[in-house]
């Protein structure tokens, strides 16, 4: 059953058809954020658009949706979408445009449903606006479409809301949504970024099957693996313009670019442990001072900061190699259970035990649901072990009350996914990394006040102290003294991730907890965390716990792998990725794409 209202005129022309797009913001005059932007994608036919934060791919991609923005300046010799022209249209004409010429597929499928409504109402409501599908015939066209992106137990999931789904059932069910009215083009802005690698396959081959049916697909996406899997061709875009295009095996296989070439070179996948994957950045590569939060989203890329910035020494009374116990982290038999809403009791982790040795990677990884997360919240104390126990440097860790635990606090620092919301977005740099060095401190930096009974000279002392370990952090983690007085929105996410690895830093750990620390970030970005991660490692004698479900990059970084599934490891050691033993371990490492 169609869901289109009115069939397409025949057009023998392309699906999409850019030519010579300019996008500016702000003041007339103002260099435009996306300019001379030429491409075709045919119907049936997938390009990618890959690029650094920054590179105006995003923009590019809101701008064929009408969603530029307020205040966006658009111009173009040429913008059809199914041979009509796009150009001008006022916000009505777009509404009556999108899901029916043009669907998207966002990265956060949490956020794009809507947590109140049950997805198959947001499904029929497409129908319900742009065809004249009555009541039966949308409820049953919602489980045609619940069926063709492989959603199964149609009529269970369309009456439940999206936080009852997994995250692949979310992602297939924004796919359904966006599908719905059979637009000619779809655009999908990271559909797989925040999924693990087995639904990610799932997801690549339900888009390749809209591909295969003749829906026109644009993929944004920072993953090369995924594009070398689905993409026909590739147009790579730096400082606003597409710098290099072609065949997908050619520009990935036989880059010409410089920037092409730097991204290539910063997949992890492949690449032996200790390999630096993307140039130094120095400390002065930040944004300018008088950058604004909407310019301040773009990191510096591989290909601009070619300079190698002398190592800083090892902070006095930092435990180098060697010092203390050759086992830092040991889990033995940890068990955790929750109790569900309707009364059973879920395991999410089941008898997990291994060691993290000094100065070495412990990676795990696992999909969705296997125990991953849950596992490291026992590790750092934020949860409580049914059963089992977590020892720190040979001592008890979480059989012991807070306060007994609190002297080995400063020996664990955690990284996180969201180095955004674990800031405080009120805090600038200088008042995070302040309270993390001295976390007992009652005033900000620089307020003057000081806390009742402290002599003036030993508070000014304690503040000089404090103001200089901030500044040796900042240096550590190569970033710019003027970053100091912005907040968290106002730094690109490498900065963001840079400060939340200074914060990890501050009372000198031993053991680093990183749970997924660079699933956020775009290759080159990437990169630069990952290398900085292996440089501290290398000059701090840290030993890392490292959490992802990025099996290239865990693979990079990671001395041994335990893979969990199901709450439980099934497999550990150094061999996981060159003869793994497990049948999980297996599908998990067959499920993975790679370069041309």
């Amino acid at each position: 059953m169609s869901a289109r209202p009115i069939p397409p005129a025949p057009d023998s022309g392309p699906a999409l058809r850019v030519r010579n797009l300019s996008v500016g913001f702000g003041r007339f005059g103002a260099e435009p954020v996306v300019s001379g932007v030429s491409f075709e994608v045919a119907a049936g036919e997938c390009l990618a658009i890959v690029g650094e934060s920054g590179s105006g791919k995003s923009v590019t991609a809101r701008t064929l949706l009408g969603l530029a923005g307020a205040g966006a300046r658009v111009d173009a010799d040429e913008l059809s979408i199914a041979g009509q022209s796009v150009l001008g249209l006022s916000e009505a004409a777009w509404r009556r445009r999108r899901g029916r010429d043009v669907g998207l597929v966002l990265q956060d499928a949490l956020a794009s449903l809507d947590p109140l409504r049950p997805v198959g109402r947001e499904i029929a409501d497409s129908l319900r606006l742009h065809t004249g599908l009555g009541p039966a015939d949308r409820s049953r066209r919602v489980l045609e479409l619940l069926d063709s992106v492989g959603l199964p137990d149609g009529e269970l999931r369309s009456r439940q809301r999206s936080g009852a789904l997994s995250g692949g059932q979310r992602q297939r069910a924004l796919i359904a949504s966006a599908i719905a009215l059979d637009p000619p083009l779809l655009i999908a802005d990271e559909p797989t970024t925040a999924l693990d690698v087995t639904v990610q396959a799932q997801i690549l081959e339900l888009l390749e099957r809209v591909k295969r049916g003749g829906t026109a697909l644009i993929l944004i996406s920072h993953d090369l693996a995924v594009v070398s899997r689905i993409a026909d061709r590739v147009a790579v875009m730096s400082n606003g313009r597409i710098v290099e295009t072609g065949p997908t095996r050619e520009v990935l296989g036989r880059p010409r670019h410089a920037e092409t070439r730097a991204m290539v070179a910063a997949v992890p996948a492949g690449k032996p442990r200790g390999t630096r994957l993307a140039a130094a950045v120095p400390a002065t590569a930040a944004v300018p001072a008088t950058a604004t939060p909407a310019t301040a989203t773009a990191a510096p890329t591989a290909a601009s900061a070619r300079t190698e910035p002398r190592p800083p020494s090892v902070p006095a009374g930092t435990p180098g190699p060697g010092v203390g116990p050759a086992v830092v982290l040991e889990a033995t038999g940890l068990t955790k259970g929750f109790r569900m809403p309707d009364g059973t009791r879920l395991l999410a982790v089941d008898d997990v035990s291994f060691r993290l040795e000094r100065g070495t990677t412990l990676g795990i990884v696992g999909e969705s649901g296997s125990g991953k997360t849950t596992t490291a919240r026992l590790v750092l104390a934020l949860a409580t072990p049914d059963h089992g126990e977590v020892r720190v440097l040979g001592r008890a860790w979480s059989a012991v009350s807070e306060q007994a635990r609190r002297p080995l606090r400063t020996s664990v620092g955690a990284i996180y996914q969201d180095a955004l919301g674990s800031f405080d977005p009120r805090l600038s740099v200088r008042d995070i990394l302040h309270h993390a060095v001295a976390p007992d401190s009652r005033h900000p930096p620089g307020s003057g006040l000081l806390a009742p009974g402290s002599r003036p000279a030993r508070a000014r002392a304690a503040e000089a102290g404090t103001r200089a370990r901030v500044a040796e952090l900042l240096d550590r983690v190569r970033l710019s003294p003027a970053l100091l007085a912005r907040r968290p929105l106002e730094l690109s996410g490498g900065q963001r991730q840079r400060v939340g690895i200074a914060r990890a830093l501050a009372s000198r750990p031993q053991v680093l907890v990183c749970d997924e620390p660079v699933s956020a970030l775009d290759v080159g970005v990437q990169a630069q965390v990952l290398d900085l991660l292996d440089e501290l490692q290398r000059d701090l004698g840290l030993s890392l716990l490292f959490i992802s479900h990025d099996l290239g990059v865990v693979r990079h970084v990671s001395d041994r792998v335990a893979v969990m599934s199901e709450g439980r490891i099934v497999e550990q050691g150094a061999q996981v990725f060159t003869a793994p033993e497990h049948p999980y371990t297996r599908r998990l490492l067959s499920a993975v794409p790679s370069l041309p």
